[in-house]
């Protein structure tokens, strides 16, 4: 897995390439809660090039909402492929995250008024 960030109208933007799974969704959490203990409080994880995540990703994610509420910050979820939406709607994690079709949607949700 891959790790790519970018920083778009304010909003730091991580987009993971590859398979989040138990093998590489511990660096990945680091990344993320990286960003967050860095001060970093909007932030979008853009999941166009994720073709599989486990549920050792899942709990990564799991973690970063919570920092991230905890930090008062926001984050959304972008570009879930067919099966990694699959993988979240299985796990019942859909409702908890804000979730939008796009990289842009998901930056302007986040980087709000």
């Amino acid at each position: 897995m891959q790790i790519h960030e970018d920083r778009q109208n304010g909003v730091v933007v991580v987009a993971p390439a590859g398979r989040v799974d138990s093998t590489s969704s511990a660096a990945l959490e680091q990344h993320l809660l990286g960003l967050v203990h860095a001060g970093e409080r909007r932030i979008v994880v853009d999941f166009a090039g994720v073709d599989y995540i486990s549920s050792a990703g899942l709990r990564v994610m799991l973690a970063l909402a919570k920092k991230t509420r905890e930090m008062h910050g926001a984050l959304a979820l972008s570009a879930l492929g067919d099966s990694v939406r699959e993988v979240f709607g299985l796990a019942g994690f859909l409702p908890l995250f804000a979730i939008e079709a796009s990289r842009d949607a998901a930056v302007a949700r986040v980087a709000g008024p």
